[in-house]
């Protein structure tokens, strides 16, 4: 049964590296509440190899899933992965909205590696006086014909964030969840929905590390919109191939010995295996450095306020406290769960998974308004 009984309830499905996260929520009192969750394990090799036989392998998987935590709603939300979507904020001279539509398509032909006639754009104006708002629109791949009309007579350039994703990989994803009897609601980008889970109101520039089990994902936050987004191929999968090549065990071994392990934060120890994981987690460092570097650079004024570490490795032993200690950053584990209700019984279920569930979170709470 789940948790609650259902009135307007949307899922949010993540198809992450390793596996498959669930959230329904519904809107109670004004609060996203919890009416199920689920999970598995479940590698998705959805944009590689044979797509008919990944995608028939995804579907059953989904509708396990779906099936076993007795989600109610057939409304779902889920995410392109970050390395599959271009974004990048533009600016434009002051412009009608017909000129704007012209102006857009010409500067995705920039930044955007790809024909723009093979892409699906979107784009939203981000005025001064709505920065500190979260871009309602800008987060939905599919465009929407119905833009605002930029205001005129500042004399100011318009800032416009502008996303781009391939048609033919979202077209893959609607494919995919109308076999698994689900009606895609929206579709949108991870890191919109890990700022609706883990940043919420905050209004501060803050960096979220997503360290997923095949991706890092990094980006930088200000005033709610995505500044920056890097993404690197290296994640918990690669921390546990260190460990069991080191060690000469099995991966399963490894994966524990993973989540036991100190990462030195000095180097001073005897043991090879926090030097085998420091050397990996140190790649990941590196890319948070280049980062910050690239978003000092832009001249803000503003420094990033923290860190907040999500995906299955963020709670590597002393990890929070290794990055506070190497980039002089409060940097914490986020809890996608802090402006959710749910039964308090769940809390310690939420201390061991809650940062694995921040994108499906972040998913389930879009159509609610949060």
């Amino acid at each position: 049964m789940p948790l609650f009984s259902n009135k307007q309830s949307y899922v949010g499905i993540d198809l992450g590296g390793s596996s498959i996260k669930a959230v329904e929520l519904k809107s109670e009192n004004g609060r996203p509440t919890l009416v199920t969750y689920g999970f598995a394990e479940k590698r998705s090799d959805l944009l590689k190899g044979s797509v008919a036989a990944e995608t028939e392998a995804m579907v059953s998987a989904i509708k396990k899933v779906v099936e076993a935590s007795r989600i109610s709603t057939r409304l779902a939300v889920t995410s392109l992965p970050s390395f599959t979507v271009f974004s990048s904020i533009i600016s434009l001279p002051q412009m009608s909205k017909k000129e704007l539509m012209s102006a857009v398509k010409w500067e995705a032909k920039k930044f955007v590696p790809m024909p723009v006639d093979e892409m699906i754009l979107d784009w939203e104006v981000l005025r001064e006086d709505t920065l500190a708002a979260k871009v309602a629109g800008a987060n939905a791949v599919k465009a929407d014909p119905k833009k605002p009309e930029p205001e005129k007579g500042s004399g100011k350039d318009m800032k416009v964030l502008l996303t781009a994703a391939p048609k033919n990989l979202v077209q893959r994803y609607l494919e995919l969840f109308k076999a698994a009897d689900l009606q895609l609601v929206a579709l949108e980008t991870e890191a919109f929905a890990l700022e609706r889970s883990l940043v919420g109101h905050d209004k501060a520039p803050i960096m979220i590390v997503d360290i997923g089990a095949v991706a890092t994902d990094i980006v930088v936050f200000s005033e709610g919109i995505p500044m920056l987004t890097r993404s690197i191929d290296v994640g918990g999968d690669t921390i546990t191939k260190t460990i069991a090549s080191t060690l000469r065990v099995s991966t399963d071994r490894a994966e524990q010995f993973k989540r036991d392990f100190f990462i030195a934060t000095q180097g001073n120890t005897d043991s090879n295996i926090p030097k085998a994981i420091e050397f990996v987690v140190n790649s990941i460092t590196n890319e948070i450095r280049y980062v910050l570097n690239l978003y000092q650079n832009q001249g803000t004024g503003r420094s990033i306020d923290k860190i907040i570490l999500a995906g299955g490795s963020a709670f590597l032993t002393n990890l929070p406290d290794y990055f506070t200690k190497i980039l002089n950053i409060r940097t914490y584990i986020g809890d996608p769960w802090a402006r959710v209700s749910y039964p308090v019984e769940l809390k310690p279920v939420w201390g061991e998974i809650g940062p694995r569930f921040a994108v499906a979170v972040g998913l389930a709470m879009r159509q609610l308004g949060s």
